[in-house]
Formats: C-alpha cells, sequence, structure tokens
C-alpha cells in the first residue's frame, strides 16, 4: 500500500485508528523495554544480583499471565469504555505503586500491576479491538495501531535514562504516572467519546454491532468459523505454533531486560544502546507498515511462517559481533520480527479461530506470551551468572528460533485464508 493509500485508511477511520495507538503507546510504561532500563538503579536500591532481579519479574510476570486469561476475556463482555478506563486506571496505580514501592518483598506486586495492566491488558485492548472491527483492512489496522509500541520504544528509553540521571529513579517512574494522567488520559476519554463509536464500537458486547447498525469498514466479518477457547486448546496447531508465538517474549523480554548489562559485555554505553532504540523502532515501523498491506492481500497465514529469521539474524550479529556500529543493524532487525509479530498474529488468529471469541482467544494466547516473557528475564539472568558469555547466549537463543520456525512452518502449511476444523 502506497503512503497515500495509508492516508486516506487513517481518514477514513481516525478515532479507531487512533484510540488503537494511544493504547499501546500507554502500555509502555509496563513493557519490558520500559522497565528494564530500570534495572540497574532497582538492582543497586535492593542489593540484587541479575538472577534475584530477574527472578522477581519472573513471579511479577507468572502471576500476571496467570490472570490474563480470565481479565483479558472480559473484554468479550463488558463494554469498551469502561473496560478501559478500569484498566487504565490500574495502570497509573501501578506507575506510582512502582515508584514508591518501599521493600524488596513489594516488587513482585509491583511488577504484577506494571504486567497485568500495561503490557497485557492495555496492548490487548488495542489489537483485539483492531483484528475484531476491522475485516478487509485488519492487516493495516493492526500495524498502524501497534505503531505506538515504536512510538514508545523510539523516545522513551533514552528519556527514561536521561531522568534517573537527574532525578533518581523512583521520581522518573511517578513523573510517567503523571504523564499519562495529564496527556495520555484526556485523548482516550475524548477519542471514546467520539460519535465515530456510534455505530456500535464501545457498546459491544458480542461480535455483532450493537443497534444494527452497518459500518463496513469497521463492523466485524467472520471469514471463519468462531471457535471457542477450548476448542482451540484442543486442536493439535495450538501446540505446533507456540514455540513460534513465545519466541518474541522469551528472547526479546531477556535481551532488552538484560540490555545494559549486554552493552557492559560488549564495552557499549548504557547512552549508547539506549539512544539508539530508534533503530530498533524504525525496523517495527517499516515492517509493520509493509507487513499489514501484503497480510490483506496474501493473508497473515501465508506471511506469518518466517517471521522469526529476522530475529535469527539479530542474534547472530552479537553471537559474532563487537564493534558498536552493530548495535543498529542488530536492533533494527529486532524491530523488524516485532513489526511483523504484532501485526501478523493477531491477524493470524482472527483468520484461524473467527471473530466471534477473539477476546477470550487473544487473552489466553497473550497469557502463554507473558508467561514466556517471564522466563526469559532469570534465564538469561542464570546464563549470565553462571558464567556464560554473551555470544553463547545468543547462539542458543537463534537455535531455539530456528527449531520454532520449523514447527510454525508445519502447523501452518497447506492453510490458506480459513482454517481446517
Amino acid at each position: 500500500m502506497t503512503a497515500t493509500g495509508y492516508r486516506a485508511f487513517v481518514a477514513a477511520h481516525p478515532v479507531l485508528l487512533g484510540f488503537g495507538f494511544t493504547m499501546t503507546f500507554a502500555s509502555s510504561v509496563g513493557q519490558t523495554f520500559f522497565i528494564g532500563t530500570f534495572g540497574p538503579s532497582i538492582r543497586e536500591t535492593f542489593g540484587l544480583s541479575h538472577t534475584g532481579w530477574g527472578g522477581i519479574y519472573m513471579a511479577g510476570t507468572l502471576l500476571s499471565a496467570l490472570c490474563l486469561p480470565w481479565t483479558g476475556a472480559l473484554i468479550d463482555r463488558f463494554k469498551l469504555a469502561p473496560y478501559t478506563l478500569t484498566v487504565f486506571a490500574a495502570l497509573v496505580g501501578a506507575t506510582l505503586f512502582m515508584a514508591a514501592v518501599p521493600h524488596v518483598a513489594l516488587l513482585v506486586a509491583a511488577i504484577f500491576f506494571l504486567r497485568q495492566s500495561g503490557q497485557g491488558l492495555s496492548s490487548h485492548i488495542s489489537v483485539t479491538t483492531m483484528a475484531r472491527y476491522f475485516s478487509a483492512g485488519r492487516g493495516k489496522a493492526v500495524a498502524l495501531a501497534t505503531l505506538g509500541f515504536a512510538a514508545g520504544e523510539s523516545v522513551l528509553p533514552f528519556l527514561v535514562v536521561a531522568g534517573i540521571a537527574s532525578i533518581g529513579w523512583r521520581e522518573t517512574y511517578a513523573a510517567s504516572g503523571l504523564v499519562l494522567v495529564v496527556l495520555i488520559l484526556p485523548i482516550i476519554v475524548w477519542l471514546l467519546r467520539r460519535p465515530a463509536w456510534k455505530a456500535g464500537v464501545g457498546d459491544i458486547v458480542s461480535p455483532k454491532v450493537a443497534g444494527g447498525g452497518t459500518n463496513t469498514a469497521s463492523e466485524p466479518r467472520v471469514e471463519a468459523r468462531s471457535w471457542t477457547r477450548r476448542e482451540v486448546l484442543g486442536h493439535w496447531r495450538f501446540y505446533l505454533l507456540m514455540p513460534a508465538v513465545m519466541a518474541p517474549s522469551v528472547i526479546g523480554t531477556a535481551l532488552f531486560f538484560h540490555h545494559l548489562a549486554l552493552a557492559e559485555a560488549k564495552g557499549w554505553s548504557a547512552a549508547w544502546i539506549t539512544g539508539n532504540y530508534w533503530g530498533y523502532a524504525v525496523g517495527s515501523l517499516i515492517a509493520g507498515l509493509l507487513a499489514g498491506p501484503l497480510i490483506d492481500r496474501i493473508t497473515a497465514v501465508r506471511v506469518i511462517p518466517m517471521f522469526l529469521v529476522p530475529m535469527i539474524g539479530a542474534l547472530l550479529i552479537i553471537a559474532t559481533f563487537d564493534h558498536a556500529f552493530w548495535a543498529w543493524p542488530y536492533l533494527f532487525l529486532l524491530g523488524v520480527n516485532v513489526g511483523i509479530n504484532y501485526t501478523g498474529l493477531a491477524a493470524l488468529w482472527a483468520e484461524i479461530y473467527g471473530v466471534g471469541h477473539i477476546g477470550a482467544i487473544r487473552s489466553l494466547i497473550v497469557s502463554f506470551s507473558v508467561l514466556a516473557s517471564a522466563l526469559g528475564p532469570p534465564v538469561m539472568g542464570a546464563m549470565m551468572d553462571a558464567p556464560m558469555t554473551m555470544e553463547s547466549i545468543a547462539a542458543i537463543f537463534a537455535g531455539y528460533c530456528v527449531m520454532a520456525t520449523a514447527l510454525m512452518w508445519l502447523a501452518l502449511r497447506g492453510l490458506a485464508t480459513r482454517t481446517e476444523n
């Protein structure tokens, strides 16, 4: 799709797309790339090792993963506006709690609330809304909404490093909560009150548009039979897909959580690696914008099987090179992987399993991804404490991605736009 085509798409659906973008951007305060930037300061404050901090992060994230199948499925049952505002209030509370957490024992609770409300539910609201209410333009809608991730990843880590250096880590997290209330909340409220939602979005409690409206651009159209969550869990394909689906969460979370340790091992400064997160954002942006129209044209089933190849390339760079220049292609390739992942997987579930229970199904899959993200930091922390070199760790991760790619290819082989029953 041309830039003009994207502009026309945005002009036709500014409210829905703006809502999706804002929610993914707001989720940043609960994402690993954001929390991980505070890692060295938190470890110093509470006297934690890499393994200890990773274990706390794992515990909080595991608790979030256990809750997500229930809390995420509620989006199928309740109106979007109150559901969104409840999640957003929890996100603001989580940032303020993290800023004030007095004891190491309460760090688990702080991480849980950040991961549940930010990484889990805020992004879930965005992507589920795009997947449900766009059909022919679903790939483009998800691609544009998830640019909020790229926006956060490109600017926030550097600002966090600067904030910690100037006012301290607690004050920086408190300032993040203030920004959510003063800048982001009014935008969300304004978007939710726009007339565009009267077509049914926001009053929805089922896949049908409330009030009998016919908004063909945003009204969901079921391309495949709508599977229930129990049916998904009972089918072999789900289990072949999961190793690849979980790979970006396991590996990407581990890398971003320990990026400052990686930079130290490579002889790079903290400012260098966080200041070059723009390369990651650019890769994510380009890949997402290209993948969206491609998915709309040939389906996610055909696009997604090789989405881990860029991550394999990024890991091989870490396994092979030390010069600071290589931070750029490394981060760019990680971004390409994530851009395809954000866009492709959201469309894939709708293609295979329909949209009738997409909230419940996505919450299940997100819970697996969150579980994977919980395992990544402590596993990599234990590897570093063993000690293992960054080069060896990257090689092991690359081997996992190769295996997961093979399983995903087997799972999707022969599928077109509709799933087999």
